[in-house]
């Protein structure tokens, strides 16, 4: 091997007695791990195992590797060296033993399909062989020897045995590592849950005259360890549960504080980020039920808000909803967007979603509700990804654009972009104009909040973000929904056009139409101004 060609790194460890598995768990999996999923050039997939054998380490984690020499680089090598600080006590109360692997060969199953690529239920359980053989000194072609009869004999005939998915064949020390005297053989044979492991056909690859010879010729020693599947990584951090048991004194956050996590039973939560593939970092947060089987809510905000609009409603389903873990996320427009700059499309917008819950594993969302532009983002995610989606609501939002609107909209920059007021000017008119005269007149405080929101909206985020509500278009589209689907509006938004409007095409969604339900003394926000209400509109639903 050469040594810049694909690769594996391969870590075990074992936490040393005093270090809990939940702080060992919440660690790894929500600031170790993610981190070089973000690498993707780097690592494609990064999963973790448990020992069932019996024998320590208990853990083991693997990652592939595109090209083993980027281990040598700095963008890898730094990760080791910045570590942060809770990092560094905490990986120094853990036995680690780092691998390097070169690939040497590949066979699996027509089946077979890698772990990454599954859901969480289809993954977790597969079964990791692992065997090191190291190879008689002095011993002329014992490497070529010994992989010449994996690949010939031996794998071939593990395929046989029931369950069986792939095996791979490892040369370590990588040659990234320079040259080594004690080179040893590693494979991995991986099967599902339930497998014939310690059956006829195993058996039989392991009573063949061909390994007696092998093995009386060129192994030394043989070491084998047998794991199970119990987490695989995505690039963003999502491990609630063993975030839940930890005390308050455990919340973390990352010195440019884009990744914080905060611990505890009823308030543990996780604020990180997932890059999209023009470089957009879209800022999320996931709480609630911190099962990672819980049912998954999603919210999606309306244009110049944040995520944090919805926190009045999220207080409502925490309540009601203890069952329902929540995920908020900043729509792209919030903040600035990848230079150079492109004009937004509901085609991207719908993309964007899709790889947010892509990068936290979530195959499928119990429920999508979003507001104005994030309605219309839910519709379009709707019919683009309906196999990620049980049902949505969407709110306060049109299925089609107008020449007027995409008028009002560059207007609507224009004051934005001004040295006359700029943002802030913007913010006022726009609350103003959303907001129903009650709210305005008896929740001041609503208001305020809001102007503040619309306020700290970055200009060109808006200027370009804005314009996937120009020219769009997605009437004939809604009518092939297969998703249940339910219509909310305030009842003063644009004065009751609004309401108008959604009635009118409330019945092109799918077969059967929607519901519109209409919530009253509010405007174009109904979850921002009157958010018992406007649970009580849709709770039925969900």
């Amino acid at each position: 091997m050469a040594g810049n060609g694909p690769g594996m790194l391969y870590v075990t460890m074992q936490p040393r007695e005093g270090l809990s598995l939940d702080q060992f768990h919440e660690w790894y999996n929500n600031e170790h791990g993610p981190t070089r999923l973000r690498l993707p050039h780097i690592f494609t997939n990064g999963l973790r195992y448990r020992a069932i054998d019996g024998e320590q380490p208990h853990f083991l984690a693997i990652y592939d590797v595109t090209n083993m020499a980027h281990l040598l680089t700095p963008i890898y090598t730094d990760l080791r060296s910045n570590r942060t600080p809770r990092e560094a006590a905490t990986i120094g109360q853990v036995d680690v033993d780092r691998k390097f692997f070169d690939l040497v060969a590949t066979q699996q199953s027509p089946d077979f399909v890698p772990s990454e690529q599954l859901t969480d239920e289809e993954a977790v359980g597969r079964v990791l062989v692992s065997v090191e053989v190291s190879l008689k000194p002095g011993v002329e072609g014992a490497q070529e020897a010994v992989t010449k009869w994996y690949v010939e004999e031996h794998l071939p005939m593990l395929s046989k045995v029931p369950g069986w998915l792939r095996s791979r064949v490892y040369l370590t020390p990588s040659a990234v590592e320079g040259t080594a005297n004690d080179a040893r053989i590693v494979t991995l044979h991986e099967y599902t849950k339930e497998n014939g492991l310690g059956g006829p056909e195993h058996k039989a690859s392991m009573t063949t005259s061909w390994r007696d010879e092998i093995f009386s010729k060129y192994i030394a020693n043989k070491g084998r360890r047998v794991y199970e599947l119990f987490y695989v990584f995505g690039p963003g951090p999502r491990e609630l549960y063993s975030l839940s048991r930890l005390p308050a004194s455990a919340a973390f956050s990352t010195a440019d504080g884009l990744i914080r996590t905060t611990p505890g039973e009823k308030t543990a939560a996780i604020d990180a980020f997932v890059n999209t593939v023009d470089g957009l970092a879209i800022p999320y947060r996931l709480e609630g039920n911190p099962s990672p089987d819980a049912p998954t809510v999603a919210f999606s905000n309306s244009l110049l808000t944040s995520l944090n609009m919805w926190d009045p409603l999220v207080a409502i389903f925490k309540e009601k909803r203890p069952d329902l873990r929540i995920l908020r996320y900043n729509t792209r427009g919030r903040h600035d967007v990848p230079t150079p700059p492109v004009p937004a499309t509901m085609d991207m917008l719908a993309d964007d979603l899709n790889t947010l819950l892509t990068g936290l594993r979530i195959p499928k969302l119990h429920a999508l509700i979003g507001v104005s532009m994030g309605g219309a983002t839910t519709l379009k995610f709707a019919l683009k990804y309906p196999q990620r989606l049980e049902r949505f609501i969407a709110c306060d939002f049109n299925v089609a654009s107008s020449e007027a609107n995409t008028a009002a909209w560059k207007d609507r920059i224009a004051v934005a972009e001004s040295t006359d007021g700029g943002i802030r000017k913007l913010a006022g008119l726009t609350v103003e104009r959303w907001f129903h005269p009650h709210t305005m007149a008896n929740k001041k405080s609503v208001a305020d909040w809001m102007t503040d929101m619309v306020a700290t909206n970055s200009v060109q985020g808006f200027r370009w973000s804005c314009q996937a509500l120009w020219n769009y278009d997605m009437r004939e589209e809604m009518k092939k929904n297969t998703i249940p689907g339910l219509f909310v509006v305030g009842e003063g938004d644009a004065k009751g056009v609004l309401v108008k409007a959604m009635d009118s095409f409330k019945g092109l969604l799918g077969p059967s139409g929607a519901e519109l339900k209409i919530v009253p003394l509010a405007g174009h926000l109904p979850m921002c101004e009157a958010p018992e209400e406007f649970w009580e509109a849709i709770s039925g639903f969900l």
